[in-house]
């Protein structure tokens, strides 16, 4: 077995891992973006999940601005995830430019960010559709089938999850859990912005310094984030050099 397919594995495992009692659905869709940027070699993800009683919600992103696209299509109601949420299957445009008339809003917003392509896969199992799963792209051209076909299998693997806590819980704990996710969605951004103004960093940086505080420390995102804004916890500015390169390398969409 190769690295990468040693990769994969490491990654499905994590994402296993998740599937657990207090399976937190934040935590797991976080998770699902930062792998995916990685595996799949794209620039960026971004996550948009539906509530079973309402529309969908941004609720997971790899980076700043695929979290500020998701909800530009979200306020505008046009772009690649909520087409492929609707139809349930997967849509692309390897050329943004070409797309402008087809997403009048959301085209010229990703081109601005510095994308050139952008790809949206349902998160669905059979005929239930959960969500959908936005990769974005710096360069022209479509993805390997490959990548795609690895792509669809980890939106699979999302379903499969959000779709299994439905299974096991009463409907009215799941719309709960759901909404729990997009209440604590807007906690994590609040904890972000206030972390980003005490340390004078970037909303990307201060998101990646909190999400290590809370790996390094075995803690919630959501706990941690919490306890940032209730003063009960106070998170130092970034003082490793391997973490300062990698917020640097962040910044340039490295």
């Amino acid at each position: 077995m190769g690295s990468a397919e040693r990769r994969v594995g490491q990654v499905l495992v994590e994402l296993a891992d998740t599937l657990v009692d207090d399976f937190d659905v934040i935590d797991f869709l976080d998770n699902l973006a930062y792998h995916t940027v990685d595996l799949l070699g794209v620039a960026a993800c971004g996550v948009l999940l539906a509530d079973p009683t309402g529309p969908l919600g941004m609720v997971a992103a790899s980076g700043e601005q695929a979290r500020v696209l998701g909800l530009s299509q979200l306020s505008h109601q046009e772009g690649p995830c909520l087409e492929a949420y609707h139809s349930r299957v997967p849509v692309s445009c390897p050329d943004l430019n070409a797309c402008a008339g087809r997403w009048p809003f959301f085209a010229p917003a990703a081109l601005a960010a510095g994308y050139s392509a952008v790809y949206a896969l349902p998160m669905s199992l059979r005929d239930r559709c959960v969500g959908a799963m936005n990769l974005f792209s710096t360069t022209v051209g479509m993805l390997d089938e490959e990548v795609v076909g690895l792509g669809r299998s980890l939106a699979d693997m999302a379903a499969i999850g959000i779709l299994h806590r439905r299974a096991v819980r009463h409907h009215e704990t799941v719309t709960e859990q759901l909404q729990l996710a997009l209440d604590s969605r807007i906690l994590i951004e609040q904890a972000k912005g206030l972390l980003a103004g005490r340390l004078q960093l970037a909303p990307e940086q201060a998101f990646a310094v909190l999400r290590d505080y809370a790996r390094g420390h075995n803690l919630k995102l959501t706990a941690v984030s919490r306890a940032l804004i209730q003063g009960e916890i106070s998170i130092p500015p970034p003082r490793d050099a391997t973490l300062r390169r990698r917020l640097q390398g962040r910044e340039r969409g490295e």
